[in-house]
């Protein structure tokens, strides 16, 4: 997918981009696979602010994504390729031979009108969903899960995808985006190709409303505030930190600390640290 550049001719022009979504087809997206999607404005059920910096933004209906891909044995075809304002992937709308519908994640050089099929016995082509164990050694995948039957759970964004570098006992061992390389349970379902609209992180907002209009609100710096906000605030014009080393709004070092608990369940499954 192509990106357009805007020539300088306001401020928040200068250095915009967007892109071209040649790849849609459909404008607006299926009813039955819609709903509505409330705001918490970074609050829980008690009113309390746990996660900042979200608020406001454009209104926006959740399409249901199709992550387990369970339809076994049924062909489904590619209806439409559509824009989804949750996500930075675009998304398909495959229209299967017993009249049900459902949203999948678009990878790369899928094309309306493509026929595409979940389970073991599935071709390894674009779109096809099947169990790790099932899938060549090398070939690339996305929208893996890392436990059966839950649903995919990494490589869903834009351009994303993994590679399977071998197999060991029940085991599938994946190189992941990050370089990471780790084990998977090879009943868990991958489908074959690379998430599409990879040219989504080379767009430029351009200007902060349209920050905004996704609903992310502005970040603050630490050091601009009063102690009593920030570990980092305080004192007679710019001042140093004060600390033995960057601390987070609660306390806790922050900037290189590592913060996964090296007792968690995954920990035996991964064989090597994602690249530096």
């Amino acid at each position: 997918m192509a990106i357009k550049h805007y020539k300088p001719t306001t401020n928040g022009r200068r250095g915009m981009s967007t892109l071209t979504n040649e790849e849609l087809t459909k404008a607006e997206p299926t009813k039955s696979l819609v709903k509505s999607l409330g705001r918490t404005g970074g609050r829980n059920n008690q009113g309390k602010m746990t996660v900042r910096h979200i608020g406001g933004g454009a209104h926006k209906k959740y399409r249901v994504i199709d992550y387990k891909r369970d339809k076994v044995g049924i062909t489904g075809r590619v209806a439409s390729i559509e824009y989804d304002p949750n996500r930075t992937a675009n998304i398909a709308l495959i229209n299967y031979k017993d009249g049900e519908k459902r949203y999948i994640i678009a990878p790369n050089e899928l094309k309306v009108g493509m026929i595409i099929e979940n389970g073991p016995d599935a071709d390894i082509k674009v779109g096809n969903a099947l169990p790790l164990a099932s899938i060549p050694v090398g070939t690339t995948v996305h929208c893996i899960e890392l436990q059966p039957g839950k649903g995919a759970e990494i490589c869903r964004s834009a351009g994303t995808s993994a590679q399977i570098l071998g197999r060991e006992g029940k085991y599938v061992l994946l190189r992941l985006q990050s370089g990471e390389t780790r084990k998977i349970l090879g009943t868990c379902v991958a489908t074959v190709g690379v998430v599409g609209n990879e040219d989504a992180k080379l767009v430029n907002l351009g200007k902060a409303g349209r920050k905004r209009h996704m609903g992310i609100r502005p970040t603050n710096r630490g050091s601009v505030m009063n102690p009593n906000d920030h570990p980092h605030g305080g004192g007679e014009g710019r001042a140093p930190v004060g600390r033995k080393s960057p601390m987070t709004p609660w306390g806790k070092p922050a900037l290189g600390q590592k913060t996964r608990k090296t007792k968690k369940a995954s920990e035996k499954l991964i064989i090597s640290r994602k690249a530096k």
